[in-house]
């Protein structure tokens, strides 16, 4: 089974893809025979602004924009998500929010874990995506990692505290779970 370790900011200079290279290298770790995991940052998609005439949801996996059909692709060829996401203004990151909110079914029932990083440790964020990811009845798990842009770095950029591990671990494993659940 897949899962897609999205990073969700497009900002220059972002802290996210240092996490998510960190994310991966953590499930790689874990050497699951059952379990293959992969970067999508959405930063390679460019995913434009939902102006579409079509609700997502009645496109039937058929965009109008070639951007968007890349996003859907990657995104419904996996099983479940890790959501590497930033808090910006006590709240979700534009960009991420309008790329989720291209899609419909590609994200419907998939089980999601997050890794949020900000000034107080992307905590609002993260509630946040929990009450949007449930429209599409996605299992989102309760083990979450939250990450200090001040706490977790150092003068050489992104440096996860000793416990930091744990946390993944244990966000992987109620994520693997579930994913393994929602697929019988």
């Amino acid at each position: 089974m897949k899962i897609g370790i999205i990073i969700g900011s497009v900002r220059e200079g972002r802290f996210g893809e240092a996490v998510g290279k960190w994310v991966l290298e953590g499930a790689q770790a874990r050497g699951s025979e059952n379990f293959d995991y992969e970067i999508i940052d959405l930063l390679e998609f460019n995913v434009p602004l939902l102006t579409s005439g079509v609700v997502p949801g009645a496109a039937n996996k058929q965009y109008d924009d070639p951007n968007v059909q890349a996003w859907s692709k990657a995104i419904d060829g996996v099983d479940g998500f890790v959501f590497v996401t930033p808090e910006y203004n006590h709240g979700v990151p534009g960009p991420m929010k309008n790329a989720y909110d291209s899609l419909g079914s590609e994200w419907f029932r998939k089980p999601v874990g997050f890794v949020g990083y900000g000034a107080s440790n992307a905590i609002r964020a993260i509630e946040q995506w929990r009450q949007i990811v449930s429209n599409f009845a996605q299992i989102d798990v309760r083990n979450q990692v939250e990450l200090s842009i001040f706490a977790d770095a150092d003068e050489e950029g992104f440096a996860p505290g000793e416990r930091r591990a744990g946390e993944l671990e244990g966000m992987l494993n109620s994520l693997e779970e579930a994913v393994t659940i929602m697929n019988r």
